[in-house]
C-alpha cells in the first residue's frame, strides 16, 4: 500500500477519499486553489499544497501543478476523484513520466471511453445495443442537421468528451437545431476542451441505470450490481439508489453481462461505471449510454448495500493487488438512497445560491444515515466550482426504511447562509409516485415549477423570523423603573403588538404586513391562533422554538446576514427574508427609486457574452447577456422595451449578486405596429 497519496480534487470527494486513507494508514496530501485555503479538505489532510488561483482552469485543471505538488510533497500516487482531471490523459501521462501511480484505469480505457463517440463504437463491436443516433467524424453543422432529420425529433445533442449534463441539449424540431448545437458546442469546449458532439434519438420515457465495475491489473473484473439514477434535472442526477426498484431480473442480468463484456473489451482495471438508458415504454429495453472511467458521485449507495469500500479497492488495484473478492462472493443486502444537496434555488429555475455559510452542523449518530460533505462552518460557496455541497445517504433493510433514514438526514443536516434544494428532495421522497417506475421525466412531470408550496412551513418561518427580529431589538429600560413610589395595580388592557413588513426573498414575493403579538413571554401571529414562538438569542444567531397543540416542537434557526436580510432554516428547508418595521417601511416606500429600468445580476458569475450596446433598442424578454456560474450558462433578458442607456460590463468580468449590469430607457410599445 502507498505511504502517501495526493488527492487531485476538492470538497466532499476529497474528504471521502481521506476517510478511507486514514483507516488504511495512508498519509494524504490536499491541493487547493486560493479560494479553498481554509476549506475542510485542506484542514483534514496531513499535508497541503497551493496550486493556483480560484478558477479551476488555473488550479485543479492544471496537470503540471498537480504533478509538481506530488513531487514536492513526496506523494507516491495521485487519486483524481471525479470531475476535473479524473478522465484526462494529461494527468495519467504526467504520472507515468514522473514515476507516480495514477489511481484509475489504464490509459487505453480512459482514451476510448473519454469520447462518447469512441465508446459507442467499442460497445457495438462488443455486441452491446446502443441508442440509435450519429457518431461519425464529419462534424459540419450541415451534416449534423441532415443526420438529425434522419434520426427524427426529439433528439439529444451530447458533448463527446463530457458528462454531468454539460454540452447536452434536447432538440424538439429542426428549426431549433443549429442554435442549440452552437450552445452545446460552446459549453462542451468550455467544460471539456472538445467541441465534438454526437446525436441520439430521444427516448420519451427513459430510465437511467448504471452498473458498477471493478477491475485489477491482473485481469480480474467483477460487477457490483446496478444503481438507479433516473431522477434528474437538466441531465444531472439528483437522487440515486441501489438496488433499482421495479427492475425485472432478466433485464438486470443483461445489464451485468453487457457491462462485463464492455469492461473485458478494454481490459478494465479499476473502478468504473457502465451507464444504460432503458426504454420504459418497451419493457425496459436497455441501450448502452457511456462509460465513466472513474469513481462516481453515487458510489456510496453501492458501498452501503455491498459493504465494500470502493476507494480501498481502487487503491489496492492501483498497487497491483488482486481484487479482494471474486464475483460469486459479492452480495448485497438492504436498500440505500442518496440525495445530492446542492446550493441552488429550484423555485427560481435552479439558479445558484452563493456566499459564506452562517452555520453548519451534521447530525450526530443518526442510525442508517451517512453524510459525505466537504463543508464546515467557515465554508463559502463560490461560483468557481460545482454546486453540490453534500450527499445525504440513507440505508435500511427495506426501501421504505431507507427513505425514512435519508429524510431524517436531510432534515437534520443544517446548512445556513445559502439556500439548497432540500425542500424539493424531501417532497420527492414523500410523493407516492416515487414508489412507482421512475423515469428521467419525473421532475418535469411532478415538479415543473420546483418545490410545491408548503403553507404551514412558510407560516412557521414567518413567525420564527418575526420573533427573532423582535427579540433582537435593543429596548430601553422601562420608564416605570425610574418613578419612585409608583405602583400599577390594574392588569394591562391589551397585549403588545408589533407591525412588520416582511418579504420572502426566496420566493420573490411582495412585501406583506405581519402583526406580531406578545403571548406569555413569547410571540404569536395575528390570524394564526395556537402557533407560538419562544426566541432564544445566542452569540451565533437565534433559535426559535415553535409549538402548536398536538404537534411536535419545531426549532427554527434564524440569522441576520445584512441590515434587513434574515436567513431561516428548519428541518431541511431554508428561506431568505427582508424585514422592516412598518414605520420604517413607510418612510422608505415614498423615496425608493424604481429599479425597473435596470438589469442586475441574479447570481454571481462571469460575463461570457454581451449581446447589446449603448443606443440599441431592445424588446422585453430579448436575451442581452450570458452569465456563467458553476459551469453552467444563464441567459439574462431585457426587463422592458426601450433603449440601452449604458452597459456596465464586458466579457470576462466577474460580477456579484445584485450588481448593476445594464441601464435602459423605457419606451412605449407601439401597438399600432404590431
Amino acid at each position: 500500500m502507498f505511504k502517501r497519496l495526493l488527492i487531485a480534487n476538492r470538497g466532499e470527494i476529497a474528504c471521502r477519499i481521506m476517510r478511507s486513507c486514514r483507516r488504511l494508514g495512508v498519509e494524504t496530501v490536499a491541493v487547493h486553489s486560493s479560494a479553498d485555503v481554509t476549506s475542510r479538505h485542506v484542514a483534514e489532510a496531513d499535508y497541503s499544497v497551493a496550486i493556483g488561483e480560484a478558477s479551476a482552469s488555473d488550479s485543479y485543471l492544471r496537470a503540471d501543478r498537480i504533478i509538481a505538488a506530488a513531487l514536492a510533497s513526496g506523494a507516491q500516487a495521485i487519486h483524481p476523484g471525479y470531475g476535473f482531471l479524473s478522465e484526462k490523459l494529461d494527468l495519467i501521462d504526467a504520472c507515468q513520466a514522473n514515476g507516480i501511480t495514477f489511481v484509475g484505469p489504464n490509459r487505453r480505457a480512459i482514451n476510448t471511453m473519454g469520447s462518447k463517440i469512441e465508446s459507442k463504437r467499442m460497445a457495438r463491436a462488443a455486441g452491446v445495443l446502443c441508442v440509435p443516433g450519429y457518431d461519425e467524424d464529419d462534424q459540419s453543422p450541415q451534416r449534423l442537421l441532415d443526420e438529425a432529420q434522419r434520426i427524427g425529433f426529439p433528439l439529444l445533442i451530447k458533448a463527446s468528451g463530457g458528462g454531468g449534463g454539460k454540452g447536452m441539449r434536447r432538440v424538439n424540431g429542426a428549426a431549433d437545431f443549429l442554435t442549440l448545437l452552437a450552445l452545446a458546442r460552446r459549453e462542451a469546449l468550455a467544460s471539456f476542451g472538445d467541441e465534438r458532439v454526437l446525436l441520439e434519438k430521444y427516448i420519451v420515457n427513459p430510465r437511467h441505470l448504471e452498473v458498477q465495475l471493478m477491475g485489477d491489473r491482473l485481469g480480474g473484473l467483477v460487477h457490483l450490481f446496478e444503481r438507479e439514477c433516473s431522477i434528474q434535472r437538466r441531465f444531472q442526477k439528483v437522487i440515486e439508489e441501489a438496488p433499482a426498484n421495479h427492475l425485472p431480473t432478466a433485464v438486470a442480468n443483461s445489464l451485468y453481462e453487457s457491462a462485463l463484456r464492455i469492461g473485458r473489451a478494454m481490459n478494465y482495471d479499476n473502478a468504473g461505471t457502465v451507464e444504460f438508458v432503458l426504454d420504459a415504454d418497451q419493457g425496459d429495453r436497455p441501450y448502452f449510454l457511456e462509460v465513466n472511467t472513474r469513481l462516481q458521485v453515487e458510489h456510496a449507495v453501492t458501498e452501503m448495500t455491498t459493504g465494500i469500500d470502493l476507494v480501498e479497492w481502487q487503491l489496492r488495484s492501483a498497487c497491483g493487488e488482486p481484487l479482494p473478492m471474486k464475483q460469486d462472493a459479492i452480495t448485497r443486502q438492504g436498500w440505500s438512497i442518496e440525495c445530492r444537496l446542492n446550493a441552488e434555488e429550484p423555485e427560481h429555475d435552479y439558479r445558484a445560491s452563493l456566499g459564506p455559510l452562517l452555520g453548519y452542523a451534521e447530525p450526530a449518530r443518526l442510525a442508517g444515515v451517512r453524510i459525505d460533505s466537504g463543508l464546515h462552518a467557515q465554508s463559502e460557496v463560490t461560483p468557481h466550482y460545482d454546486s453540490m455541497l453534500a450527499k445525504v445517504i440513507g440505508f435500511g433493510h427495506s426501501r421504505t426504511q431507507a427513505i425514512g433514514h435519508v429524510r431524517a438526514g436531510l432534515e437534520q443536516l443544517r446548512i445556513e447562509g445559502v439556500r439548497t434544494n432540500g425542500a424539493l428532495l424531501l417532497q420527492i421522497l414523500r410523493l407516492p409516485a416515487f414508489d412507482e417506475v421512475l423515469t428521467t421525466r419525473f421532475l418535469e412531470q411532478h415538479f415543473p415549477d420546483g418545490p410545491h408550496a408548503e403553507v404551514d412551513v412558510r407560516r412557521q418561518h414567518v413567525l420564527a423570523v418575526a420573533a427573532a427580529w423582535a427579540a433582537s431589538q435593543v429596548v430601553a429600560a422601562p420608564v416605570w423603573s425610574a418613578l419612585r413610589g409608583m405602583r400599577l395595580t390594574a392588569p394591562a388592557g391589551h397585549g403588545a403588538r408589533i407591525e412588520l413588513r416582511m418579504r420572502d426573498v426566496s420566493a420573490a414575493s411582495d412585501n406583506e404586513a405581519v402583526r406580531l403579538l406578545s403571548a406569555d413571554g413569547g410571540y404569536e401571529l395575528f390570524g394564526a391562533p395556537g402557533l407560538r414562538a419562544a426566541a432564544k438569542l445566542g452569540t451565533d444567531g437565534c433559535v426559535v422554538r415553535l409549538t402548536q397543540t398536538g404537534q411536535d416542537t419545531v426549532s427554527v434557526h434564524v440569522r441576520r446576514s445584512e441590515q434587513q436580510r434574515w436567513f431561516s432554516w428548519a428541518q431541511g428547508r431554508s428561506m431568505v427574508w427582508d424585514v422592516e418595521h412598518e414605520l420604517e417601511h413607510s418612510l422608505h416606500a415614498g423615496s425608493a427609486e424604481s429599479r425597473e429600468a435596470h438589469l442586475s445580476a441574479t447570481l454571481p458569475g462571469c460575463i461570457s457574452e454581451v449581446m447589446l450596446q449603448a443606443g440599441q433598442r431592445v424588446v422585453a424578454g430579448d436575451p442581452v447577456l450570458t452569465l456563467e456560474a458553476m459551469k453552467l450558462y444563464h441567459t439574462l433578458a431585457a426587463p422592458l422595451t426601450g433603449l440601452v442607456q449604458k452597459v456596465h460590463v464586458t466579457v470576462g468580468d466577474i460580477v456579484s449578486h445584485g450588481q448593476l449590469l445594464v441601464e435602459f430607457e423605457p419606451q412605449a410599445v407601439d401597438t399600432a405596429a404590431q
